[in-house]
């Protein structure tokens, strides 16, 4: 079989799917065994769900046609295969509660990564918020709170393991996305995507090196510290949480001193009460980092793992971002309380950050490819420990079980398969186009444990939330509205960088995106300054999305989107009414870009995507279908994220709530 790497495979068309289709089920038919019945309701005491994020319905097939997973072949072979509709949005936050929740974003109320408040315009991450505490009280230089603040899931609607849990059916779901802080439960769950690291972020690393070119500042998922060496010692300070008690806010921080080898690349790295000897090139163990807030009475406990990539001309160690301790979670993290902490009793400390892989600093050029590759590869290795674990202990029931390298990784490496993507290179793709197959392997020795498990009263269920494509070209939704006047600001207005709206006059706005796919009008009595009435919301509505359907990118004649989503018709439940009016959905290989999904009006609306996150979802649902195996034959169809919840349930007997409008897929 040719490897990628030799062989880079192109951007897959419609056709090319359904001919792989038809090429698989060719293939899976000789000699096919006879499915395994499903039987009557009630016929499962055991079912394992694997949660494989972004999984590819078209790499999939090619894969399993090239040798490369077995297990995935005998899997269907036994019992089905199918693409799986995706949210719409395709975007993970989205696409997940569509599966918790069993129905579509109306009835769970997450549209997007970001959400705004419409009264203040402030943007903010749109599965948890942090609501106010009481008015604090200043003694001395610390700010003492009168009433705890509330961190809160937005995810609405009922949970498909909290059904399962109600009715008698034992469930684990480790790792969920959109599920921080995590909902209460009788289930054990630990939260996965949307969970913070310690300083607040999605992932927030630390770099530091006294290079000549280096200076202080932070960057998009992380920060940038120049050090100096005196007499081969160099003192770093580590940044953690923003300290709530002190009267300026301030960030606290910790010493970390490095004494440098003057002839072999090693250091000696004392951080608190921890001295590490790392060779260069070399990674850590965890590190637990104590924060002190408020002297002898309050600390936060963090985790990280230091990587010193360099030490002589220049010096470079990065740390990663300060995880959330499970030993001593200062944020919720599971349920019961202290399932974290048992986990690290007996496995060890563990990322608890929501996405793991540290795509920022590869960005930012802080690791290189393969370095980057080798923290993926941490990644999924420990995650391999715990799945084992969990699976290990597994006897009835119900268990969830999420793998997130696949998606961050093809985000990442996509451009070492699309030779059209701006930043492909036959050098890249000769020494990295192999690894996302890599990864599906691993998938697939990860599907083979699970099977297994398998016997007469167990199912096993493999889907993943949406597919990929490649996002070479990027479009500024913002700078569109705002120069066909549909966006106003106050002054000029400022034209390079994420602003967040700086300078909008909302008075005289009548439309603005926020987000990946959302687009939102300006409307009277929902937004504070609104300007668009009811009486004309349709009619500009339908203006907005035949105009953006009309865009054609300017080197190539290409459409840029290929469907504009009027949210009143795709969306119902009790919290339809918050969602943005349009969903913009982009045509294969276009995405929003980077600045205009905060609120930023760079002069340009289409230009190449120039940055190492070459593949992506966000677009037009039909063109990332996610995937659907199952160890039990399933009817023929189109089966959608939001149908697995009251299929999983009614395989337990068990009542499917009112609010969930996916349907049971069982036979």
């Amino acid at each position: 079989m040719s490897r990628l790497s030799r062989n880079p495979a192109h951007e897959v068309s419609r056709r090319e799917f359904l001919l792989a289709s038809g090429t698989l089920a060719l293939s899976a038919g000789c000699g096919r065994p006879r499915p395994v019945s499903s039987g009557k309701r009630g016929d499962v005491a055991r079912m394992i769900v694997l949660g494989v994020d972004g999984m590819d319905p078209v790499l999939l097939q090619r894969f399993i046609a090239e040798g490369r997973m077995p297990n995935c072949r005998r899997l269907i072979q036994q019992g089905s295969f199918s693409p799986l509709a995706t949210s719409n949005p395709p975007q993970s936050p989205v696409a997940w509660s569509n599966f918790i929740s069993g129905t579509n974003p109306g009835g769970h109320g997450i549209f997007d990564f970001i959400a705004r408040d419409p009264r203040t315009m402030q943007l903010f991450h749109s599965t948890s918020r942090l609501e106010p505490g009481g008015s604090p009280v200043k003694i001395g230089k610390f700010l003492i709170p009168t009433a705890p603040a509330q961190l809160r899931n937005r995810r609405h609607g009922a949970t498909l393991w909290d059904e399962l849990q109600r009715h008698g059916v034992n469930c684990t779901v480790f790792r969920m996305p959109a599920n921080f802080p995590p909902t209460e439960s009788e289930a054990t769950t630990l939260s996965g995507m949307g969970t913070p690291d310690l300083q607040g972020g999605y992932g927030t690393f630390t770099w530091f090196t006294d290079g000549p070119a280096a200076r202080t500042r932070d960057v998009s998922g992380g920060r940038i510290e120049q050090v100096a060496a005196r007499e081969h010692v160099i003192e770093c300070r580590l940044r953690g949480p923003v300290n709530e008690f002190s009267a300026d806010q301030e960030q606290a921080e910790v010493l970390l001193t490095v004494y440098r080898d003057p002839e072999q690349a090693v250091a000696r790295i004392v951080i608190q009460d921890r001295t590490l000897i790392l060779k260069e090139r070399e990674w850590s163990d965890w590190v637990v980092v104590k924060f002190s807030l408020l002297p002898y009475a309050v600390e936060a406990s963090g985790i990280c793992r230091l990587y010193l990539k360099s030490v002589h001309e220049p010096f470079g160690l990065y740390v990663s971002p300060i995880n959330i301790d499970p030993a001593d979670p200062s944020l919720p993290l599971s349920t019961p309380p202290d399932y974290s902490k048992r986990l690290v009793r007996e496995l060890g400390y563990f990322y608890t950050q929501g996405l793991i892989e540290d795509t920022h600093a590869l960005t930012h050029g802080v690791l290189d490819a393969g370095e980057y590759r080798e923290q993926a590869l941490f990644v999924h290795d420990e995650r391999m420990r715990f799945f084992e674990h969990e699976l290990a202990r597994f006897r009835d029931g119900f268990l969830f079980f999420y793998f997130s390298t696949l998606d961050l990784s093809s985000h990442m490496f996509w451009r070492t398969i699309d030779p059209k993507h701006p930043l492909y290179s036959p050098a890249l793709a000769e020494s990295q186009g192999d690894f996302i197959a890599t990864l599906y392997e691993k998938v697939d020795r990860a599907i083979g444990q699970a099977m297994e498990r398998l016997d007469d009263q167990t199912w096993l269920i493999v889907m993943s939330d949406h597919g990929f494509t490649s996002f070479r070209r990027q479009f500024n939704l913002n700078s569109w509205l705002l120069d066909n006047g549909y966006l106003r600001t106050s002054g000029a207005p400022i034209r390079a960088g994420s602003t967040q709206f700086q300078g909008v006059d909302w008075k005289r706005s009548r439309a603005f995106g926020v987000g990946l796919n959302g687009l939102f009008l300006n409307r009277v009595g929902r937004e504070l300054h609104g300007l668009v009435k009811d009486t004309d919301a349709d009619e500009l509505a339908r203006e907005l999305a035949a105009k953006l359907k009309a865009i054609r990118d300017p080197d190539t004649g290409e459409a840029v989107i290929a469907n504009v989503f009027r949210s009143s018709e795709v969306y119902s439940g009790s919290h339809a009414a918050d969602a943005p009016d349009l969903i913009v959905g982009y045509h294969r290989h276009y995405r929003a870009s980077w600045d205009t999904i905060l609120g930023g009006f760079p002069r340009q609306h289409v230009l190449d995507n120039t940055e190492a996150w070459s593949g992506d979802h966000c677009v037009d649902p039909q063109f990332v279908p996610g995937v659907l195996l199952s160890s039990r034959a399933l009817p023929p169809g189109t089966p959608r994220l939001e149908d697995l919840a009251p299929t999983i349930l009614e395989a337990f007997q068990t009542p499917i709530p009112d609010s969930m409008t996916g349907r049971s897929l069982r036979l």
